[in-house]
């Protein structure tokens, strides 16, 4: 098979830390291709909330080579995708990724916080007690009570066993920090802090080319092939000119949500048409279109989640482990408002309930160090900065008295180990007191879409009858009943990887 490396602008523009390996290009069918051009959009990204340590370039394979069959079809190239080709190939079937985009990783490319797991060996490591039991009540009280309960007791049973695999390929998350909604670190990321979407679609795609699985960029699958109610494969445009049908025992569709679509947010959550999102501009509901073309159900599509500290000019995600590492968020007067690390659905409400509607993460230089991302924040012209905070307070525009009371306020509740004034209980380890200081102006924006295709617990998508449809299975952003109304940040990878990769194994049965 024919592999080529290509560069990615997203990939450079997001480069902060530590990469997670380079592509081995000692093989001698290995290539450079150039930089190719693209548009402003795709180069920069701006939903991502981070760097993630991506290195510059990215396997892809030649459009000559595909193939017209395959035991397994992966539509799709975000996170749930990637872990599926892994897992289908470990388990025996031929492969081939098709993904729309020219770059790969989709909005696993914008994952931040890290990858929400209970009973770990990460954790045991650092004597922090959890349980899947505690797993699961805290993500289905986040989801108000309203998620498929069997479809979430498989993630929070199973996360655990798929960060281990995950470490067993390369991939190592051993840094644990607090998502809101959780009480315990349970959100895995990087040795280095750094967040967890880059480094992760980097490892999984270099574990991709060690293992030959074709990877066709900038082919966008039209519909899928059906035959006696059975999915036998996909139409797809290899390399946007070869359009092509392939068939396939098996097809995943890992597209994603549509967080990136006006016309369907406009159709199931019309109040979030209009805001900024964070996804990446090909999350436009593909897979869920073609799906409900062969008979698949959807379900919560109206359950569109909204994000509570985006940057409102790009569209950046300001990673939750800001607010996980100690930051506070203050209104215009200066003033603390809400608990910062209840869920992001009332944390979005609070800020949105503010006459300014918007509000400020307060960053100390301790926190700056413990969260890398701040960094690639500050190189887009996000933060601002005070060597006092008098200074700081000048520069946001707020009273510096008020400011620097609440701040001292904070430092005497965690030195107490509790919040009176609002009843915060995690990312309380630290003071802010180390200056210089920092603030990030954010609002809330559309990151998630909560509804998608049905799936039971074999990642098979059903009908309107309940039924599995032969040859098709789902997983990811895609599918819908997981995290009911409101997900939980860190759940969304551990979702991605626990289901991409169960979806892999059953495809290839």
């Amino acid at each position: 098979m024919k592999k080529s490396i290509i560069t990615t602008l997203a990939s450079v523009t997001l480069l902060l830390g530590a990469c997670s390996g380079e592509v081995d290009q000692t093989k001698e069918e290995t290539e450079l291709i150039p930089e190719e051009p693209q548009d402003e959009t795709a180069a920069e990204t701006p939903e991502t909330d981070s760097n993630s340590g991506a290195s510059e370039e990215m396997y892809a394979t030649d459009p000559d080579e595909v193939q017209d069959s395959y035991d397994v079809v992966v539509v799709g190239s975000g996170g749930a995708g990637l872990a599926a080709a892994i897992s289908a190939h470990d388990a025996g079937a031929s492969v081939a990724v098709f993904e729309k985009m020219p770059v790969a990783g989709g909005n696993t490319n914008g994952a931040s916080a890290g990858m929400n797991a209970s009973e770990t060996i990460f954790q045991e490591a650092e004597g922090i007690e959890d349980s899947k039991e505690k797993f699961f009540e805290e993500s289905l009280e986040g989801g108000k009570g309203t998620n498929d309960q069997e479809l979430l007791r498989y993630l929070t049973d199973n996360a655990a066993d798929a960060i281990e695999w995950l470490d067993s390929l390369g991939i190592t998350l051993n840094n644990l920090t607090t998502t809101g909604g959780m009480s315990v670190p349970r959100a895995h990321r990087p040795e280095d802090g750094s967040p967890v979407g880059e480094y992760l679609v980097d490892g999984l795609i270099e574990n991709l080319s060690e293992r030959d699985i074709p990877l066709f960029l900038n082919s966008e699958v039209n519909g899928l092939m059906q035959e006696d109610g059975v999915v036998t494969g996909i139409d797809v445009a290899v390399g946007q000119t070869n359009q092509m049908s392939i068939q396939a025992k098996s097809t995943i569709i890992t597209t994603g949500g549509f967080g990136a679509s006006p016309d369907m947010l406009q159709e199931f959550e019309p109040d979030a048409a209009d805001s900024v999102t964070t996804n990446h501009e090909g999350a436009t509901g593909d897979g869920i279109k073609m799906a409900q073309e062969v008979g698949a159900d959807v379900v919560d599509m109206e359950h569109v989640q909204v994000h509570p500290t985006v940057d409102q000019t790009e569209g950046f995600l300001i990673t939750e482990a800001v607010r996980g590492e100690g930051a506070i968020l203050v209104n215009q007067k200066g003033e603390r408002f809400f608990n910062e690390l209840d869920t992001r659905d009332a944390v979005s409400e609070a800020i949105q309930s503010l006459d300014e509607g918007y509000s400020y993460l307060i960053v100390d230089q301790a926190l700056r160090e413990r969260v890398p991302a701040i960094d690639f924040y500050e190189s887009q012209g996000l933060v601002q900065k005070g060597e006092t905070l008098a200074k700081l307070a000048e520069e946001i525009d707020v009273d510096a008295e008020t400011l620097e009371a609440t701040v001292t306020a904070w430092n005497e509740h965690v030195q107490a180990g509790e919040d009176p004034d609002f009843g915060r209980e995690t990312g309380m380890e630290h003071q802010l007191s180390e200056a210089p200081y920092y603030a990030i102006k954010i609002a809330p924006g559309v990151h998630h879409t909560m509804g998608g295709l049905r799936i039971n617990t074999e990642t098979a998508v059903l009908d309107e009858s309940g039924e599995a449809i032969p040859g098709l299975y789902a997983a990811g952003e895609v599918t819908g009943g997981i995290h009911g109304q409101n997900r939980i940040g860190g759940n969304a990878v551990a979702d991605i990887i626990v289901f991409g990769r169960h979806a892999g194994e059953e495809a290839a049965k």
